[in-house]
C-alpha cells in the first residue's frame, strides 16, 4: 500500500507587486493633506526664487562655501548650527511620532506628497478608479496610447521642474535657467537635475507605496517609538464587529463591509487587521469610513484617531487626552525645548566676524631699527556678515607692543582676506622666548562688533 505523500508548499521568494488603485475620497483629513501639500511645495518651489539683500534667500553655495539662509551666513565653521539644526529635527520627529504615530508620513512627507500629486494628475488624465483599473486591463490602442503618454509626460515635465528647483538650492537659480537657456549647463548641475528627476519620476510614478513598505527606515523603527498612548488610526473592533450589511433581523456591528477604507488606502492594506506596519498615517480610511457612516446615518468615528489603551478600555476623549502627557512625551518635548533655546541663544549671540592669527614660521624674530624686536603675522579675517565693515586691528599683551602696519583695513560683507602685519616691541620689553599678546579686531562703525584672538610673541636670547 502506497504511504500517502505529505504536502507540498510552494513558497516564492519574490511575488509580483500587484498594482494599487487609490480611490478619491472628500473629507476633512483629505483636506488637510492638501493644506500641508500646498504649503510644503509653496516653499519648495518658491524659496529658490526669494531676493535677500540682493541675492537668493536660500543658497548652499557648495563652490564658495557658505551657506545662505536669508539674513544668515553659514561658514563651515559654523557646522554646529546645522547639526544642532538636524538635532532638533531628529526629536521633532520623535516627538511627534509618540503623540501622534505617522502622522509626518501621512501629511508631509515628500514622498507622501509627490505621490499625491501624481495621482491627481493620473486622475484627471486617465479617470477614476474604475476606469483606471479598465484602462490598464484593456489591449493596446490609440486612445491609451495617449492617456498613458500624456500622463508620463506630465510626471515627466513636474520631476525635471522639481529637479532644477532642487539644484537651484545649491546654484544661484537665475545663473542655472540662463545657463540652460544657452545650452551651457555644466556636467555636476546635469546630472544632479536629472538623477533628483528621474527620483522623483520613479518614486512617485512607479514605486509609490514601495518605497514606504521596503525602503523607508522609519517604517521600520516607528514601534520603538509608540506605545499604548499614541494616536494612531485605529478601527474599533467592538463597534464594528461582525461585519456584515444592514438588514432587518441582522446581528451585525456598524461596518457593513464596503471595503472602502481599502479601496482608499495609498498603501492597500485593511486598517480592520489592526495596526501595521505599512500605514502611513493618512486617514484617508477615516475619510471613506465616515463617509459611508453618514450615508447609513450610522455615528461617525468606526475608524478613527485613538489610542489602543482608549479602544480596550473604552476611555473618554478628555481621559485619553489626559494620557497624552506621559513621561515619553515629557521628556522628548523638555529635550526638545532645551535644544530650540540653546540654539536660538547660540543665533542670538553669535557675532559675525571671525579672526584667526598665524605666525610666520620663516621668521620666528628679527632685529629692526632702533633695536626694536619685529614679529611677523598673518591674520585671517572673516567677515561671516553681509555688511562691509572697517575695521580697527589693535595688539596688547607686552609693553610698548606696536603695530608696524596700517591699523585699519576694510572687508567686504561676506568675504574673507589675509591680511600680513607686522608687531614690534622695544628692546628689553617682554621675557626672553615666547610672550602671550592678544590681537583684538573691532569694527570701526559698530563697536558690538569685535573679537578677540590669542597668538605667542618670540623673543630672542
Amino acid at each position: 500500500m502506497d504511504k500517502p505523500q505529505p504536502d507540498i508548499a510552494i513558497v516564492k521568494m519574490y511575488a509580483a507587486r500587484e498594482e494599487i488603485y487609490p480611490r478619491e475620497i472628500k473629507g476633512r483629513y483629505a483636506s488637510l493633506r492638501w493644506i500641508c501639500l500646498w504649503l510644503t511645495q509653496l516653499v519648495f518651489y518658491g524659496l529658490p526664487w526669494l531676493n535677500w539683500n540682493g541675492r537668493q534667500a536660500v543658497l548652499f553655495d557648495l563652490g564658495a562655501r557658505k551657506f545662505y539662509i536669508f539674513g544668515i551666513v553659514l561658514w563651515p565653521q559654523d557646522f554646529i548650527y546645522l547639526a544642532a539644526l538636524l538635532i532638533i529635527c531628529a526629536y521633532a520627529l520623535f516627538l511627534f511620532t509618540a503623540v501622534a504615530g505617522r502622522v509626518w508620513c501621512g501629511f508631509a512627507c515628500p514622498q507622501t506628497v509627490y505621490t499625491e500629486i501624481f495621482l491627481w494628475i493620473e486622475r484627471r488624465i486617465e479617470g477614476p478608479r474604475s476606469a483606471r483599473m479598465r484602462l490598464d486591463r484593456q489591449p493596446w490602442n490609440a486612445q491609451k496610447a495617449f492617456k498613458k503618454g500624456a500622463k508620463h509626460a506630465a510626471w515627466a515635465i513636474l520631476s525635471i521642474w522639481t529637479g532644477l528647483s532642487f539644484v537651484g538650492y545649491f546654484t544661484p537659480i537665475h545663473e542655472l535657467m540662463g545657463e540652460i537657456l544657452s545650452l551651457g549647463l555644466g556636467p555636476w548641475e546635469t546630472f544632479w537635475i536629472g538623477f533628483y528627476s528621474f527620483a522623483t519620476y520613479g518614486n512617485a510614478g512607479w514605486m509609490r507605496e514601495q518605497v514606504c513598505k521596503y525602503m523607508c527606515p522609519y517604517a521600520r523603527f516607528q514601534s520603538s517609538m509608540i506605545d499604548k498612548d499614541t494616536l494612531i488610526i485605529t478601527y474599533d473592533h467592538q463597534r464594528g464587529e461582525p461585519r456584515g450589511a444592514k438588514g432587518k433581523g441582522a446581528q451585525t456591528g456598524d461596518c457593513i463591509d464596503c471595503s472602502m477604507c481599502v479601496q482608499v488606502c495609498p498603501t492597500g492594506i485593511d486598517i480592520r487587521n489592526g495596526l501595521q506596519y505599512e500605514c502611513i498615517g493618512c486617514a484617508a480610511c477615516i475619510d471613506a469610513c465616515n463617509s459611508v457612516m453618514t450615508k447609513i446615518e450610522a455615528p461617525l468615528g468606526l475608524i478613527r484617531y485613538s489610542t489602543e489603551r482608549a479602544i480596550m478600555s473604552r476611555l473618554s476623549l478628555p481621559e485619553m487626552r489626559r494620557r497624552v502627557l506621559r513621561p515619553r512625551v515629557l521628556a522628548y518635548t523638555a529635550l526638545l525645548a532645551i535644544i530650540v533655546v540653546a540654539f536660538l541663544s547660540m543665533l542670538a549671540i553669535r557675532t559675525p566676524l571671525k579672526l584667526d592669527v598665524i605666525r610666520d614660521r620663516g621668521v620666528m624674530a628679527r632685529e629692526v631699527e632702533d633695536g626694536m624686536i619685529e614679529n611677523v603675522y598673518r591674520l585671517q579675517i572673516m567677515n561671516t556678515g553681509e555688511t562691509p565693515h572697517r575695521f580697527r586691528i589693535a595688539v596688547s599683551g607686552i609693553d610698548s607692543i606696536t603695530l608696524a602696519t596700517p591699523p585699519e583695513v576694510d572687508i567686504d560683507g561676506a568675504t574673507t582676506r589675509a591680511i600680513p602685519v607686522r608687531v614690534r616691541v622695544n628692546a628689553g620689553k617682554g621675557a626672553h622666548g615666547s610672550n602671550k599678546i592678544i590681537f583684538e579686531l573691532i569694527a570701526v562703525d559698530n563697536p558690538a562688533v569685535e573679537v578677540r584672538e590669542k597668538a605667542v610673541f618670540f623673543v630672542p636670547r
